[in-house]
């Protein structure tokens, strides 16, 4: 297997990490993902990794409490998972770094846009935690953020859905499958692939989104390496 990508940003929800748990990591699940990213690496893929949270907290479900803080207790629900994907990685005998976009020096770097490249240039995989560090922006928008800064030439969303639908495919059993689709019909049908923002971050710097399944971690590298799975988020202009 040849890798079609050099640099890659890996999108990873809360909820992955949680196997068939409903709340905290499930250690076994989070191997289970790391195993093809270490695969990653050894075919030289400089990879990068956005964690969410919602495995532990969502901030806009928090109810009456102030947004503001109900997010920066989401970032740190996003540093938990962050470091539980880097002993993962580490016991697989991966170099990795953990880099925070909310200073705590004592268990991660501070985000360094040079700093990370610089790890990912080297091999490393850099785990990147506290969201865009910022209240009111998604970690699918750090993930965009990210993939702009680190020059990444594709965010691989990894859901647990194996794709685009036009409507919710749990609830509508006829929904149709997208193989590839514009950024712009998905910011004008309001599909649930990023949010608007993330979408049009995407859009803007012309890096594609691959969304598909993490149910099999193996998809890991099967998008790493061009194949057919998921969905395709790309410009119009794009074969």
């Amino acid at each position: 297997m040849h890798p079609k990508y050099k640099r890659i940003l890996l999108k990873l929800s809360g909820e992955s990490l949680a196997g068939d748990k409903t709340h905290g990591i499930d250690f076994d699940k989070v191997m289970e993902i790391c195993k093809p990213i270490k695969k990653c690496t050894d075919m030289g893929v400089q990879v990068g990794i956005v964690v969410g949270g919602g495995n532990f907290w969502r901030g806009r479900s928090s109810g009456k409490m102030d947004r503001t803080r109900a997010d920066h207790m989401g970032m740190l629900a996003t540093t938990i998972n962050a470091l539980g994907v880097a002993d993962a990685l580490e016991q697989l005998g991966v170099q990795v770094r953990v880099q925070t976009a909310i200073e705590m020096r004592q268990i991660a770097e501070p985000y360094i846009r040079n700093r990370a490249v610089r790890h990912m240039e080297k091999g490393r995989v850099v785990v990147f935690g506290c969201g865009t560090g910022n209240p009111f922006f998604s970690t699918d928008t750090a993930a965009a953020l990210r993939a702009a800064e680190i020059d990444a030439d594709i965010v691989l969303k990894a859901t647990m859905v194996d794709g685009v639908y036009d409507c919710d495919p749990k609830t509508h059993p006829n929904a149709v499958k997208f193989s590839s689709i514009s950024f712009l019909d998905v910011l004008n049908r309001g599909l649930q692939v990023m949010d608007s923002t993330a979408a049009s971050l995407c859009m803007d710097n012309h890096i594609p989104i691959l969304v598909f399944s993490i149910d099999q971690p193996e998809n890991i590298i099967h998008a790493i390496c061009g194949e057919s799975i998921g969905t395709i988020v790309k410009d119009t202009k794009e074969d």
